[in-house]
């Protein structure tokens, strides 16, 4: 008699953090969003840690609290940077790699050049570095009130796919942006590369009340990228978008170039 294959897959655990803090709508959004698809375990900033890009703490000590108000999931807040807290999930939380990191949902846009500043893709990088395939989530509304009913149906789906795969690059990592608005003026989903874009920016100098001057910062986000594959247009235009990152920041064109024309 041919013996029977077990149906019992292993749950995969799914590691959620993010640069809000442990308290932001959007977090608990992606929670909600990905039930029921793995074991759930958080591990999140303790106050909002939004542009720290990929710090590290080292010049104090990192603590860890149970979080309780996420519940029937393990949850720590951790007074570290988006980055720290994945270290700390992998080494003292977890005490291995999880399956997936989804780090989000982000309340504002990491599309473009913000990917550089944004602790939300750090998380996910600093995962996708550790070998764990990775996902950061953004909705284009910074409002502490924003809705994620359209949010948490893309990113089941973008999810989904992921955990269906049979094989994952293990440095995969996505920066996934959604429009602001409805579920029904939301078009789909557009794979794109990063815009080439940045914020001309300025500082507006200020006194303080004692007479002294201070800075703040300003500018506006400027986009020289004119193609219908960019995140970019993608959003402007009311897809999800989805543009695969990297931390290999070697620019493979410019070494080939001096590799030939360099003489030492």
């Amino acid at each position: 008699m041919a013996k029977k294959e077990s149906t019992n897959k292993k749950e995969p655990v799914i590691l959620i953090t993010n640069d809000d803090g442990i308290t932001a709508p959007g977090i608990l959004a992606l929670i909600e969003a990905v039930k029921g698809l793995g074991k759930i375990v958080v591990v999140a900033p303790n106050k909002p840690q939004s542009g720290m890009g990929h710090a590290i703490t080292i010049g104090e000590p990192l603590r860890m609290h149970k979080a309780t108000h996420i519940e029937g999931i393990e949850a720590w807040s951790c007074s570290g940077t988006p980055v720290d807290c994945v270290k700390l999930a992998v080494d003292k939380v977890l005490h291995h790699k999880p399956d997936i990191c989804l780090s989000g949902i982000n309340h504002g846009a990491n599309n473009s050049i913000n990917v550089i500043y944004s602790g939300t893709m750090s998380a996910a990088l600093e995962a996708s570095i550790e070998s764990i395939p990775s996902i950061g989530f953004s909705l284009l509304d910074f409002s502490i009130e924003a809705d994620f009913t359209a949010a948490k149906k893309y990113v089941r789906i973008i999810v989904e796919q992921l955990l269906k795969a049979k094989k994952l690059d293990k440095h995969l990592c996505l920066n996934v942006n959604i429009p602001k608005g409805s579920e029904q003026l939301i078009k789909g989903i557009k794979i794109c590369h990063q815009a080439y874009a940045k914020y001309e920016e300025k500082f507006d100098e200020r006194k303080d009340p004692h007479g002294r001057n201070y800075f703040w910062l300003t500018g506006e986000f400027v986009n020289f990228d004119r193609s219908k594959e960019s995140d970019v247009w993608a959003l402007k235009n009311n897809y999800v978008s989805v543009v695969p990152v990297q931390f290999d920041l070697t620019n493979y064109t410019l070494k080939k170039q001096l590799e030939k024309n360099w003489k030492f």
